[in-house]
């Protein structure tokens, strides 16, 4: 059973009333919920589950999963009862108790992907060479990375989203995961100051791809070809993977959100303030910026700084 389907919806709910209910979330997000709730039916148990059952799969699942995983199961499930009007069984103190265990028994440290920092970012950029695909990934990093994105925003950019202008470019998102009713927001990016400018790079890659309207990033087949498709989030993490291994960095802890943390970190390090930087990255408080900006604060001024 997948969550907020237009199957797992009360029979006698109206049809128009079950369609904007399914278009809530979106397509993304009900893959995500889908699979967590056929994990779940796939150890046995049924929707809608007791309180006994929940608690169960979650002290199983402690033997297996990070405690993040567990708990957006969790939360997965617990839409999944809601979307059929069913008793949220992860509500009972007994689920809560059991999560608490788990909790305190694994730890609820995660790990994050590393940063990459601008001058990590030079050092990748000054490995790629001139064919195709090296011009493609140069706009792709350092647009992701000078524009904060998440790697879904990325890879959604068409021509159309990009405003070029007399100083840069007027980058518009349209959608994003904070911002599931299209809201939007715009980022204003300006010509780079060094060697590696995010808006000569991506007008170099428009021009060798010959793409005028439509999707920025194109996928490529093993041998260098342009296909027409749209590139996927995984792609990004690929190039971003393949990127730093060539630059001698360990690719296992870099991933697409190193882009975006790198940003935020780095703008952080150059004095820029929390407001200028929830501008690009479109974080609503400095709360969301916290865990990015947290390692920057622990160097800034230490005290082992004043005494070593």
């Amino acid at each position: 059973m997948i969550a907020v389907s237009h199957d797992a919806l009360p029979g006698d709910m109206p049809l128009g009333v079950q369609r904007l209910v399914s278009n809530s979330l979106s397509n993304a997000t009900k893959r995500a919920y889908g699979l967590d709730v056929a994990h779940f039916e796939g150890t046995g148990r049924r929707l809608p589950a007791s309180p006994e059952m929940v608690a169960a799969y979650l002290a199983e699942g402690a033997e297996t999963y990070a405690v993040a995983t567990l708990q957006r199961r969790l939360a997965s499930i617990s839409k999944a009862h809601r979307a059929i009007s069913a008793e949220d069984p992860t509500k009972s103190e007994l689920v809560r108790a059991t999560l608490r265990g788990v909790r305190r028994t694994l730890g609820v440290k995660q790990r994050q992907a590393q940063a990459i920092l601008r001058d990590d970012l030079f050092a990748i950029l000054d490995r790629l060479g001139d064919r195709t695909k090296d011009v493609r990934d140069r706009a792709m990093l350092l647009l992701g990375w000078g524009c904060a994105l998440r790697r879904s925003e990325l890879v959604a950019l068409d021509v159309a989203d990009i405003a070029f202008t007399s100083q840069g470019a007027l980058v518009t998102i349209r959608k994003s995961k904070t911002d599931q009713e299209g809201a939007g927001r715009e980022i204003a990016m300006r010509f780079g100051r060094t060697r590696h400018c995010p808006i000569a790079a991506l007008k170099r890659w428009l021009e060798v791809a010959r793409i005028e309207a439509g999707p920025i990033f194109l996928g490529m087949d093993k041998h260098g070809n342009i296909v027409p498709e749209r590139v996927s989030g995984e792609a990004v993490s690929d190039v971003v993977k393949v990127r730093v291994s060539s630059a001698g960095y360990d690719p296992a802890i870099f991933s697409a959100h190193s882009l975006r943390s790198g940003f935020a970190t780095s703008a952080a390090m150059a004095g820029a303030t929390s407001y200028k930087i929830r501008q690009v990255t479109g974080h609503r408080s400095d709360a969301g910026l916290a865990p990015y900006l947290r390692a920057v604060d622990l160097f800034d001024d230490s005290a082992a700084a004043r005494v070593l």
